[in-house]
């Protein structure tokens, strides 16, 4: 699909609704399908979820972090938007906390169906599986590889790390796998599944048959771009360059009235837009990034031309990992060469 942003029908975003639903409260945002957010305590401060109308029950995509906040939440929507009808089926779009945090939690204590990618639910239960008091060894080594300031890297070679197992609910053996070309019913609808990458591996998207609706997690959002990182289970892992691959794939399936609902921030429609702008993002990045270094530089020495903006120490991890993925794609890709500098860490530099 080409796009042309003179001639098409809507080249710009736009949100139906302005104000997102108080905790506790639902939106109906199509017949069957409510929008509803759970709190999450960071800086982006929420996660959508959705519910959809089985008729007897009730279908959830996503579910938030395993917190007594978020139950406490729950219980008020099954008590009240959700009209006292059972939860009988998880969807989840991807592994990450803020979305499969509570589907153990669903199963175990509702007796719902958990759906989800392979992937999504091997690495989930991996990880909640892994809790460490402090970093692996193989995790302070990809720290210093990547150029981590070293006041930082210190603070937190003692410090326990972010544990899957602290908000993310124990999952029980068994789940429904979903995949590429998987055709499933949610809500009296008939979804194709189709599979992001990048943010997350096997991200699961589903795109309605019957009307605009498109479930996208956090694949598609409107106004931030996901975190594409590279972290020490996989060092060499190309995200962006699986992240550029899904998102020209997916655009090809996208419609100007497409209703988008994604895993934060707010409903919208113009998404062919949406498509180029998240594929222009990154290479305006790599061509950004490619321009600064001139002279060797490692991951930590990269977040000027990446962000454009202070990055803060609470930002500081998730900026280090998305700045190994740019620069580890640009060598990947024979843009760029790296060399090990006197600290250990791998310095990039532009190939001439």
């Amino acid at each position: 699909m080409k796009d042309n942003p003179l001639t098409d029908p809507e080249p710009v975003l736009r949100y139906p609704w302005d104000v997102p639903p108080d905790p506790g409260t639902a939106i109906e945002v199509a017949e069957g399908v409510l929008w509803m957010r759970l709190p999450l305590p960071m800086k982006l401060d929420h996660v959508n979820v959705y519910a959809l109308d089985e008729g007897s029950y009730w279908t959830i995509v996503d579910t938030g972090f395993d917190t007594g906040k978020s139950k406490t939440v729950w219980q008020q929507l099954l008590n009240g938007p959700l009209a006292g009808k059972p939860v009988r089926r998880v969807i989840v779009t991807h592994y990450h906390p803020d979305h499969i945090g509570l589907a153990g939690w669903f199963q175990a204590e509702f007796g719902a169906e958990l759906v989800t990618t392979r992937t999504s639910w091997l690495f989930a239960r991996m990880l909640t599986l892994d809790v460490q008091p402090v970093p692996a060894p193989e995790t302070l080594a990809f720290y210093r590889d990547a150029g981590m300031d070293p006041a930082i890297l210190e603070k937190r070679a003692t410090e326990r790390p972010f544990n899957f197992g602290d908000v993310v609910a124990p999952l029980p053996l068994g789940y429904t796998r979903i995949q590429q070309g998987s055709v499933i019913e949610i809500g009296g609808r008939t979804w194709d599944v189709h599979i992001g990458n990048g943010h997350a591996p096997e991200h699961a998207t589903f795109w309605s048959r019957d009307d605009n609706l498109v479930l996208a997690g956090d694949q598609i959002l409107p106004s931030i771009s996901p975190n594409i990182g590279v972290y020490a289970t996989e060092p060499m892992a190309d995200p962006i360059g699986e992240w550029i691959e899904a998102c020209e794939r997916l655009r090809q399936h996208a419609r100007p009235d497409h209703l988008v609902l994604g895993g934060h921030k707010l409903p919208f429609t113009g998404l062919p837009f949406r498509m180029r702008q998240l594929i222009d993002n990154h290479h305006g990045a790599l061509s950004r990034l490619l321009d600064y270094i001139t002279s060797p530089k490692a991951a930590g020495d990269c977040f000027a031309p990446l962000f454009k903006r202070s990055i803060g120490e609470a930002e500081y991890g998730l900026a280090l990992v998305e700045s190994v993925a740019h620069l580890s794609h640009l060598y990947q890709t024979g843009l760029a060469t790296r060399i090990r500098r006197e600290d250990g860490a791998w310095a990039y530099q532009r190939k001439d």
